[in-house]
């Protein structure tokens, strides 16, 4: 056991945050810390990495092992290129490397008497440095800082040339070279991009130590954890699955609690009529008493129901009704110096367009943001706004437009006309400003929670237009169910740059993809956007397998008078149009049966969850735990293989059906 939480309590003055919390992380582990805002996830954090104090309990961290904590918003990096800057924590290597250095220099100089030592000690110290990976260091540097979206390029620049965001992927970046024993990770996707997060659950999900999270991105746990430990109520408890079966479990789990709860206030209630009735005869006096005793024992025993998520929906107000073209942008051209990002670029949204831009780090997805917006003028080429159109622009930098002398609570309510003192409460509330956060004045807010009251503000009086550029940073998940609630319901038009794709699959209608300069629009949502990136896949697999077969181009044979006649197929032709069809009736034949047999597997898991529905409908399936346990687990798998299945006949069919219109008789 890598690390072993014991008991542990922690108060802030009257207020206990946890009381007993106890867990333990094994070498392979992959846990996710939920909960409410203020339930004490980053305390906790703070506490294993001994950052902050507690009240009673053991924290034991195996002999040797090392933890590796990447904090929220901290950031401590010395001046220096990006690469030295994340090879600086191998304390190891670099001393290594400095002595190798200087025996280097000794040998230079050196007299001959001493050459035979510094020679074997440079020997010894050189194999050591490269048997620990040394002179892979470098190489393993640039990888990771690839995968976070630096160009190679920008591992030689200075790292105070970067905003906070990049600083912070330098920072991640440092802590995944290190490769510690145990990684903490609090909110470790909130400055990466829609590629970066992908790249980190690759690179986690292959990490060969430990990983504990904490983070709003649901789809991100989905992938990577396979435990949820849960802060609600000053206690902790444990779920095994990812964070999609955490919910299932938690539901189940809070309807059997409630149902344990009625049965002992109603057996707590029978009593008490007994007693009530009773106590007073002498003859039913040591019945009474027996079933006062039996009362203040169930009291004892009492089950806390954890409380539900809050969910805070509002009927926020809607703007006005444009015209049917929003936003075009003509011929519009931006470069950076020399580096040229769109050339006369034409693009248009229609109302009630819901977009999300997506694309490889540096592709100009945030410039496309700002042009549609209006905060960046293109070099050439007009912005062309519709009727009634305005728009406002989100992101996490432009927070001008709050005033500082107000309170929180003053900000929010001066634009939300006929909102109650309770509805705007409860609002700021859901953007993680609870009880007397609200009497905050602005001047005092952190980067994180002046973001989140501009998000609040733009929700509750909306312009036509909105332009959001990672709005979900610095929220928790039951904030960003806020959001997501009121962009579905939103009757304007939005474009939307996110790392968060449970928040693309909800809420965007269409895809646009931005890469190198080209623009791309999928009128479809984000499922539809992998779907016929999937096909393209598989045409141009297909289109390199059989080039050789494909790429015979007819000779045309001219008459005297220069006119075209029909060309005759030479052998090689009718040759390779055989062979073509030849590959394509092969395949199609081992598709058919991947069809069937893809048909044949849904129909069973599909019937099986019908079963599975019934069975569980009999309150008698809750009481066998053994029975319980079993039959959720595979109502849960099969939850998850539905869908993958019934995707993968769609993209078998849709295969069958390039090859022809009789393709799939």
């Amino acid at each position: 056991m890598l690390l072993n939480v014991d008991s542990i309590q922690k108060s802030f003055g009257d207020r206990i945050l946890f009381d007993n919390v106890s867990f333990k992380v094994g070498a392979r582990d992959r846990l996710a810390l939920v909960g409410a805002n203020g339930a004490g996830k980053t305390t906790l954090l703070n506490i294993i990495t001994h950052c902050t104090g507690y009240d009673s309990g053991n924290i034991t961290v195996g002999k040797g092992v090392v933890l590796g904590y990447l904090e929220q918003e901290a950031i401590e990096i010395q001046s220096s290129t990006v690469l030295r800057a994340v090879m600086s924590t191998i304390d190891e290597f670099e001393a290594m490397e400095h002595r190798l250095t200087v025996l280097e220099q000794d040998l230079a100089v050196g007299d001959e008497e001493d050459q035979e030592k510094l020679l074997e000690e440079y020997g010894h110290l050189q194999e050591r440095f490269e048997l620990a990976g040394g002179y892979s260091l470098e190489s393993r540097a640039k990888a990771v800082l690839g995968g976070l979206g630096f160009s190679p390029e920008d591992v030689d620049r200075n790292v105070d040339e970067f905003s906070g965001g990049w600083q912070m992927r330098i920072a991640l970046g440092r802590l995944l070279l290190k490769n510690p024993d145990i990684l903490l990770l609090d909110e470790p996707t909130n400055h990466l991009d829609l590629a970066s997060v992908t790249w980190l659950e690759s690179f986690l999900r292959s990490y060969d130590g430990a990983i504990v999270i904490v983070s709003h991105d649901r789809s991100f746990m989905d992938d990577i954890v396979t435990r949820v430990a849960e802060l609600s109520n000053k206690a902790l408890s444990m779920y095994h699955g990812n964070y999609s079966d955490y919910l299932i479990q938690r539901e189940t789990r809070i309807e059997q609690l409630e149902v344990k709860l009625a049965a002992q206030l109603k057996e707590m209630a029978h009593m008490q009529e007994f007693v009530d009735r009773f106590r007073s005869k002498a003859t039913k006096a040591k019945a009474a008493q027996e079933r006062i005793r039996k009362i203040a024992s169930i009291r004892a025993e009492l089950v806390e129901v954890p409380e539900r998520a809050q969910e805070v929906h509002f009927n926020f107000p809607q703007p006005q009704r444009t015209g049917e073209l929003v936003i075009a942008l003509n011929a519009v051209s931006k470069a950076y110096g020399d580096n040229v990002v769109y050339d006369s670029l034409d693009f248009k949204l229609y109302r009630g367009d819901k977009v999300a831009l997506v694309g490889p780090n540096g592709a100009g997805k945030s410039t496309l943001l700002k042009m549609l917006a209006g905060v960046l003028a293109p070099d050439a080429g007009t912005r062309e706004l519709g009727v009634h159109v305005y728009s406002a622009y989100f992101a996490q930098h432009q927070l001008e437009a709050l005033n500082p002398e107000n309170t929180v609570y003053q900000e929010l309510d001066y634009v939300a006309d006929g909102w109650t003192q309770s509805q705007v409460r409860t609002l700021l509330g859901a953007f993680l400003f609870p009880g007397n956060d609200v009497d905050k004045h602005i001047d005092v807010l952190s980067g994180g929670e002046r973001a989140r009251l501009a998000l609040a503000k733009m929700l509750v009086k909306p312009a036509p237009f909105l332009c959001l550029d990672e709005p979900t940073n610095h929220l928790d998940i039951a904030s960003v169910s806020v959001l997501e609630h009121s962009l579905k319901n939103f009757e304007g038009t939005f474009a939307l740059i996110t790392h968060d794709r449970q928040l693309i699959k909800n809420v965007a209608t269409k895809i646009v993809e931005v890469d190198n300069g080209t623009v791309t629009l999928y009128d479809g949502d984000y499922e539809y956007y992998l779907y016929k990136k999937s096909l393209t896949e598989d045409v141009g697999a297909q289109s390199v397998s059989q080039g050789k077969a494909l790429s015979i181009k007819p000779t045309v044979k001219e008459s005297v008078s220069a006119k075209p006649v029909p060309s005759r197929k030479t052998k090689e032709q009718k040759r390779a149009e055989a062979e073509a069809r030849n590959v394509a009736y092969r395949q199609t034949g081992s598709l058919k049966e991947e069809l069937r047999e893809t048909e044949s597997n849904l129909a069973r898991a599909t019937e099986r969850q019908d079963e599975l529905l019934v069975f569980m409908a009999n309150p008698d399936f809750y009481l066998d735990k053994v029975v319980y346990d079993a039959a959720m687990k595979e109502f849960t798998d099969l939850k998850r293989q539905i869908p993958e299945l019934e995707k993968a006949w769609l993209h078998v069919t849709e295969k069958i059906a390039k090859f022809g219109p009789n393709s799939n008789e």
